[in-house]
């Protein structure tokens, strides 16, 4: 048996490949071999970001119909994503705000 690379878009195991290109059959995601890396999530001074990772806000954020996220705001756990609207990449629950998405070039690595 063949030894592919799992899907990079839902991590499914069952990809098979169909002459040029791999296929996932879970979610049709079709891609080359080659495009299996993952991708690098960096904060504003360059540091490498991972799952979990604890960071600062380094600028006042402001929150249409809320109030604003302070400069210095501590934000624990945080989750990188693929980014839907191609610009927030970090998806992570702010104290005393909620749930909200992040660039990765507003925080640095604590």
């Amino acid at each position: 048996m063949e030894n592919l690379p799992d899907c990079p878009k839902c991590r499914c195991e069952y990809v098979y490949s169909d002459g040029t290109v791999l296929i996932c059959p879970e979610c049709g995601h079709e891609f080359q071999e080659g495009e299996t890396q993952e991708k690098v999530y960096k904060d504003a001074n360059g540091n490498v970001l991972v799952d979990g990772d604890t960071v600062l806000v380094i600028q006042d954020l402001k929150v249409k119909g809320a109030s604003s996220i302070k400069k210095g705001t501590k934000v624990k756990n945080i989750r990188l994503i693929e980014p839907e609207d191609g610009v927030h990449d970090i998806a992570c629950k702010i104290p005393g705000f909620g749930f909200m998405y992040l660039k990765t070039s507003v925080v640095k690595k604590v």
